[in-house]
C-alpha cells in the first residue's frame, strides 16, 4: 500500500510539470527576452544606439521628472550604480546610455501597468562619461535627463 502512495505522490508533481511543458508554456521564446533590440544594443555611437532604440529626439525632462542616482566620482569604472525612476505618467520603458561607452546602450528595462518605473542597475563605465536615461511614455514620445560621472579608474578593460 505504501509504495503505491508514493507512487500518486511522484505522479501527482511531476504531471503537472510535464503538462506545462508538453503545452509550452514554458518555451524560452515566452519567458527570455526574445524581441531585445539588437541593433540598439550593439550600436557603437550614442547617435546610433537612440536611433535604433526609437529615440532620434527625445524632449529634455523637467528637472523633477527623470531622477538619476549616480556617483559623481566612480573610483572604479567596472561597477557604478546607477538609479533611475520617473514620474512621468505612462511610463513604459527606461533606457540607460553611457555616451564614452564601446557600447553606449548599458540597459533597456519595460514595465506593465501599474509598475513603478524604477531601475537599479550596475554598469561598466569606460571613462568619464554622460549618462543619459531615456524614458518612453504610453503615448510613444522620449524624454531624456543627463548626469555626468567621473571615472577614476576604467572598467571596460581599457
Amino acid at each position: 500500500m505504501i509504495p503505491l502512495r508514493r507512487l500518486l505522490l511522484k505522479g501527482s508533481t511531476t504531471l503537472p510539470l510535464a503538462a506545462l511543458l508538453a503545452g509550452g508554456l514554458l518555451q524560452p521564446s515566452r519567458l527570455l527576452a526574445a524581441s531585445w533590440n539588437h541593433n540598439a544594443f550593439t550600436a557603437r555611437q550614442t547617435d546610433e544606439a537612440l536611433k535604433a532604440y526609437g529615440a532620434v529626439q527625445p524632449s529634455p525632462a523637467g528637472p523633477r521628472d527623470i531622477t538619476i542616482h549616480a556617483p559623481e566620482t566612480a573610483e572604479n569604472g567596472g561597477k557604478v550604480d546607477i538609479e533611475v525612476s520617473t514620474t512621468l505618467p505612462g511610463a513604459v520603458s527606461i533606457a540607460v546610455f553611457a555616451d564614452k561607452n564601446a557600447y553606449p546602450l548599458c540597459a533597456s528595462i519595460d514595465f506593465l501597468p501599474p509598475a513603478l518605473p524604477f531601475v537599479k542597475l550596475q554598469a561598466k563605465l569606460l571613462e568619464s562619461t554622460r549618462i543619459r536615461a531615456v524614458v518612453r511614455s504610453g503615448d510613444g514620445k522620449f524624454h531624456v535627463a543627463f548626469r555626468e560621472i567621473k571615472v577614476t579608474q576604467g572598467g571596460c578593460g581599457a
